[in-house]
């Protein structure tokens, strides 16, 4: 089979690459983006996937040069990058924003890594999130991300980056349709043992607007996010810490009673047998994982 992506000047000169741009009432910024990247690369596919947007987002993007796909309603950023990867035709698809945040000079910086990495994502510098608590909770996740895929993972929320297309679209039915896309498709790539390079970015500060992500509301999809990937692709991961942390507590517990009451509490039996339920619905997803890969081989 021939190698699609077997060169980057390659790839660039036969227009194999798509940038899919997922938009939000961003009518002020988007012409801008578009232009930029047009100007840069000529022959690159623009996608804008406009997300049920109320201003003239999507007359803007089309008037700059783009490919429009626009939602009937704002469904989500990750659905508008899931329309914008299913009607791509580039063996290799940048995603960026929309807002003017990302650089566009920064493209050409992820992709001379193809075809050697999978995914290359841009990672945001130190001192370049919103405010405190976007950067606190940011390397929270990383650090979740990274125990999870024994991966250093330097930005797991970055919606920056550049992939194969047939990996983005193997991965097309576990994306979600809210912001957290991102986050699923860096765990995805890295658990099914695929290769993920970080490249450090600057990012611009917006031209308009404000982001659209709830601290509270989003925080919370995240983390539960993050569970159901973890627990797709590394179970064990998740499951045997839990065993571990019951089967101490009810070790503990029944020490405690014994040397204090001289006996053994129906406490302490829950605990213990719990840990050991939980290990075996360890096991047992462990061996369900192992069976999807080898049918997905």
């Amino acid at each position: 089979m021939e190698d699609k992506t077997a060169g980057l000047d390659g790839a660039m000169s036969r227009g194999d690459v798509s940038v899919i741009i997922p938009a939000f009432n961003e009518s002020e910024a988007i012409g801008a983006v578009v232009g930029r990247i047009r100007e840069l690369h000529p022959d690159f596919e623009i996608i804008v996937a406009n997300d049920g947007s109320t201003d003239d987002t999507a007359q803007a993007a089309q008037k700059a040069g783009a490919v429009v796909y626009s939602h009937p309603y704002n469904i989500g950023n990750g659905a508008a990058v899931k329309s914008g990867i299913r009607i791509a035709s580039g063996d290799i698809l940048v995603l960026m924003d929309g807002d003017g945040q990302h650089r566009p000079e920064d493209i050409d910086r992820l992709l001379e890594f193809f075809p050697d990495f999978d995914m290359v994502v841009g990672a945001r510098r130190k001192g370049q999130q919103a405010n405190w608590r976007r950067a606190a909770g940011n390397r929270i996740y990383n650090w979740l991300a990274s125990y999870v895929t024994q991966f250093e993972v330097q930005d797991l929320t970055s919606g920056f980056r550049a992939i194969k297309a047939d990996i983005a679209k193997d991965f097309l039915a576990l994306l979600p349709n809210t912001y957290s896309y991102p986050t699923t498709i860096t765990l995805a790539v890295l658990r099914s043992g695929r290769s993920l390079k970080y490249v450090p970015i600057d990012l611009q500060s917006r031209k308009t607007g404000k982001s659209n992500i709830s601290y509270l509301a989003d925080g919370a999809k995240f983390l539960l996010i993050l569970a159901k990937i973890c627990t797709l692709y590394a179970p064990f991961r998740v499951f045997l810490p839990a065993s571990i942390l019951m089967f101490l507590t009810g070790l503990g517990y029944y020490l405690y009673t014994f040397f204090t009451a001289g006996r053994f509490t129906n406490m302490s039996a829950l605990l213990l047998t719990t840990s050991v339920l939980i290990f075996m619905l360890g096991l047992i997803s462990e061996q369900i994982c192992q069976m999807r890969f080898e049918r997905g081989g």
